[in-house]
């Protein structure tokens, strides 16, 4: 005769296996904390003064547009909590000199962009082609904008060669005609060589390409990419272009209508500290 379990037993062990099973059925994975995702969402802005400080953030890791837009750049100016670290970046940013042969616009428009980037990077001739000439037109040419424009070669040699030539056009007063020659169309490698640069300073008016070879090659060109390139990994800066509008952080080849909002909201804020008796820059 085989034995089987008491029956108070049995109904024991029924009554647990059910209570397992159920409880297996109700376990859910766990939604990420609030805060964790909150700061997924806007880490990029909440750690801009840490990045100043201790090159935290990367700019370039966003590749499209921004989130919700506000409802006007005025209202959003005047209550933007993360205005003080839109102020930081900018002032470790633009450097707004007169006489400063890679910028375009009034040393003291009240809008600075701030643009890093690489010779060999796609989106930013681009932006050189299309985007820059309509902001020179709106912007530039009506004194509310300033653009700053950082050598910032992540590409290898060819990228820093080219970043040099450019630095070199400027020291004669030619590095927008020589920078627009160079995004003309997409180069690359050997199209960036010397001899093909001296080339292109010829096309673009450098009068003495003696000297233009000399200071490309030389250590004050080494040291002015350097500075740029610096400048822009302290701040985050990890692909091209990357922008700073009076601070504010904008990645990737974004439209035009992209730039009139942070332009926008710039002005606004800096009419906005204007009207509290704070100091301009």
């Amino acid at each position: 005769m085989s034995a089987r379990p008491p029956k108070n037993a049995q109904n024991t062990q029924n009554t647990k296996t059910a209570k397992n099973a159920k409880n297996a059925k109700s376990t859910k994975p766990g939604k990420p904390a609030k805060p964790a995702r909150r700061i997924a969402a806007i880490g990029a802005i909440v750690a801009l003064v840490v990045a100043v400080a201790a090159a935290g953030i990367a700019i370039g890791k966003s590749t499209g547009g921004s989130g919700k837009r506000e409802p006007s750049a005025a209202s959003g100016a005047a209550n933007d909590p993360q205005q003080k670290a839109y102020d930081q970046y900018d002032k470790a940013s633009a450097r707004r000199q007169d006489g400063d042969p890679l910028a375009l616009g009034k040393a003291d428009a009240p809008v600075v962009l701030v643009e890093y980037a690489d010779y060999q990077c796609s989106f930013c001739g681009r932006f050189t082609r299309e985007t820059q000439p309509e902001l020179i037109k709106k912007y530039v040419d009506t004194g509310v904008l300033r653009i700053e424009f950082r050598n910032f070669p992540i590409f290898g040699d060819p990228s820093v060669r080219a970043a040099r030539a450019s630095w070199a056009a400027g020291q004669q007063g030619k590095f927008h005609a020589f920078h627009d020659e160079l995004f003309a169309k997409l180069r690359k490698g050997d199209a960036l060589a010397e001899d093909k640069l001296v080339d292109m300073a010829r096309t673009a008016g450098v009068a003495d390409l003696d000297r233009f070879r000399t200071d490309m090659n030389g250590s004050a060109a080494e040291a002015a990419v350097k500075k740029d390139q610096e400048q822009g990994y302290a701040i985050g800066v990890q692909s091209t272009p990357s922008f700073l509008v009076n601070g504010r952080p904008l990645a990737g080849a974004q439209p035009m209508s992209a730039f009139e909002d942070v332009i926008a909201q710039a002005k606004a804020a800096k009419e906005a500290q204007a009207g509290d008796g704070k100091p301009g820059k």
